[in-house]
């Protein structure tokens, strides 16, 4: 089983190189970074970092589409520029993917801050997966690739590809959820507060379960970098 992982990035040149480091560092087969239009030197980090780096259109569900299609692996394995898998998250999925009945999941988080909130946002995240089958970009999500391809990929909007993806996905198979950890930047967090970015995020998902689309969601939505 080879695994591909596909980082998605935009002006992640701070981060980039050590995220590659450390995808590396679980024994990925290869480690594919989707540039969306950086200003900075994110590309060449990566490209210093050992990567295949590819030029793509801005949005997260585009940039994982355009490096799934490069992929050469036998499971795709989606990360986010400030999160990292530990070492053994591999052979986690090597074990979990060895009943062919399993084909997708996530992983638990641990979100590199102190404090209860975090915790509470953690278990929160474990639980919607284990009893909604939903996981977020932020939990690794990883996917056969006969399934990605089945699916037709992430749809390509703005904001919320990864929720739109996962709930067609549960529709086939009900996703796994394995211990990781994946190691999450609370940079989001500490820069907005925990309390607010969990009630904006609410919002959004209240808004988007009305129907308003996501593309006009994502006004809302403020970027990290």
């Amino acid at each position: 089983m080879r695994v591909s992982i596909i980082i998605p990035a935009l002006n992640e040149e701070p981060n980039i190189r050590q995220a590659a480091e450390r995808a590396w560092q679980t024994g990925a087969g290869e480690v594919i970074v989707v540039d969306g239009g950086s200003h900075d030197a994110t590309a060449e980090a990566a490209r210093e970092a050992g990567c295949r780096v590819l030029a793509g259109r801005r949005g997260r569900g585009a940039q994982q589409n355009l490096g799934a299609r490069a992929a050469a692996g036998d499971v795709l394995l989606f990360l986010h520029a400030d999160c990292w898998l530990a070492p053994h998250g591999l052979a986690q999925i090597a074990r979990a993917l060895d009943d062919r009945r399993q084909a997708a999941g996530a992983f638990e988080q641990r979100i590199e801050a102190d404090g209860l909130l975090f915790r509470l946002l953690e278990r929160g995240n474990a639980w919607r997966v284990r009893r909604r089958g939903l996981a977020y970009g932020d939990q690794g999500i990883f996917v056969r690739r006969e399934l990605f391809d089945q699916l037709n990929g992430f749809p390509e909007v703005a904001l919320m590809e990864d929720l739109l993806f996962m709930k067609r996905l549960r529709r086939v198979v009900w996703p796994l959820l394995l211990a990781g950890p994946l190691h999450v930047s609370a940079r989001r967090w500490q820069r907005h507060g925990v309390i607010r970015q969990t009630l904006r995020n609410s919002l959004l998902l209240a808004a988007a379960r009305l129907g308003v689309p996501p593309d006009r969601l994502a006004r809302y939505y403020a970027p990290d970098r």
